[in-house]
């Protein structure tokens, strides 16, 4: 005998593709709850459900009672109405009743039995969704856009809507409906609807992703990505190792015939990726960073994560990059902050003081004979060891000092 009930969502069912357990757990569970609803209790009834035929069969476990002793109709039964079950019932004894359940619930308890047990389907269902996609987060899949608004994208994954929001999506890509493209799984949120499954093509991860793919290497641990730093749409920094003396970490991310970084660079929709080694000597790395460009010097302050490095002047626009994106991507890559330095600003020439046809030649004499030989030497020597030169007062000392000071402000 197959219920209406079950014969309403059974192709409901067998498209969500929830497993027989859990299925046979909310019918028995609906049915139970239709019982207490109907006789007020349910602990002495069972639900026995056949999935496969969808038959349905609800047992009533009654204590056979006098006749006129009949108090409660759904614990208990008349010892004549039980003989019509089994001729050899007696008073006291336990006997089963099968229920017509067609007969004995009225629609309205069977309409609200349907509602409640499409609801316990969609619950699991947005269960069911929510762990399929958080055990995918991190995971690369192919989408086809069928809505687009100024806000998102709306794409379906396997009969799944996921979202692509304006912050995930790279400024420079033209996005079509009807367009298969490729994304990262980011987060996955439980809302009151559907869980809500944000992709994105911006994220750092999302070109990780795409080089554990092309790269085999890097799949099986041979070579590690160490760092990456990404402006979406523009370029890419990624500093790569390799756990093998073997193989070059560099040229297994290129491939051959540089197949395999064309391959990334096609699905980033032209994006620069520039490739390094990765080393723990913090000078080295720095250098690599910002290669082609030659660093004359490299100066690491005290105290923190920045350095300084000297860059002949016409190579300053190269490693500043666009807009100060390449200078930011190679801090990004390396943990530190990059300021770099025109060479013709840090190499100052000395001005020697014979050059300085202002001071007269007794005053450059004395400020020689003191071992002050260079303009430098004076405006970083000490006040009271001025003063203290024989020959020299307050007032040649402040001429001597605004005359030398003008030299460098025209020079700034």
């Amino acid at each position: 005998m197959k219920h209406e009930v079950a014969d309403a969502v059974s192709q409901l069912l067998r498209e969500k593709g929830i497993d027989r357990e859990t299925f046979q757990d909310i019918i028995e569970y609906v049915f139970m709850s239709m019982i207490k609803r109907k006789y007020g209790r349910s602990d002495n009834f069972n639900v026995i459900f056949n999935i496969d035929k969808g038959d349905i069969e609800i047992q009533c476990i009654k204590t056979v009672v006098e006749d006129g002793d009949l108090s409660d109709p759904a614990a208990e039964i008349s010892l004549s109405e039980a003989k019509a079950y089994d001729p050899y019932s007696e008073v006291g004894e336990d006997t089963v009743v099968m229920i017509d359940y067609n007969k004995e619930f009225g629609r309205r308890i069977i309409t609200a039995a349907k509602q409640h047990l499409i609801q316990r389907i969609r619950e699991i269902e947005k269960d069911n969704l929510f762990e399929e996609f958080s055990a995918r987060i991190g995971e690369i899949v192919i989408g086809d856009i069928h809505q687009i608004s100024p806000v998102d994208i709306r794409l379906n994954i396997d009969k799944t809507e996921v979202i692509m929001p304006r912050s995930e999506q790279v400024y420079n890509e033209r996005y079509r409906r009807g367009d298969s493209i490729k994304s990262i799984v980011l987060t996955v949120s439980k809302t009151s609807r559907d869980p809500e499954i944000i992709v994105s093509r911006r994220d750092v991860s999302f070109v990780k992703r795409l080089f554990e793919l092309e790269v085999p290497e890097i799949y099986d641990s041979i070579v590690e990505i160490k760092a990456i730093a990404r402006e979406a749409g523009d370029r890419t920094k990624i500093a790569v190792e390799s756990n093998d003396k073997r193989i070059d970490p560099v040229g297994a991310c290129v491939g051959m015939k540089g197949v395999r970084i064309q391959a990334i660079v096609k699905e980033l929709n032209r994006e620069k990726i520039d490739i390094i080694h990765w080393t723990r000597d913090r000078e080295l790395i720095v250098r690599r960073s910002l290669a082609p460009v030659i660093l004359l010097e490299l100066i690491f302050l005290e105290g923190g994560n920045k350095v300084l490095v000297v860059i002949q002047d016409d190579q300053m626009p190269l490693a500043i990059g666009r807009k100060g994106q390449n200078i930011r991507l190679a801090s990004k890559l390396t943990g530190y902050e990059i300021e770099p330095i025109k060479s013709s600003e840090y190499y100052q020439e000395e001005l020697d003081l014979d050059e300085v046809v202002e001071l007269t030649a007794r005053q450059r004499s004395l400020l020689k004979d003191s071992g002050l030989k260079t303009a430098e030497d004076v405006l970083n020597a000490d006040r009271e060891a001025l003063l203290a030169i024989q020959g020299v007062g307050p007032k040649t000392i402040e001429r001597v000092i605004e005359v030398l000071s003008g030299y460098f402000e025209e020079s700034e």
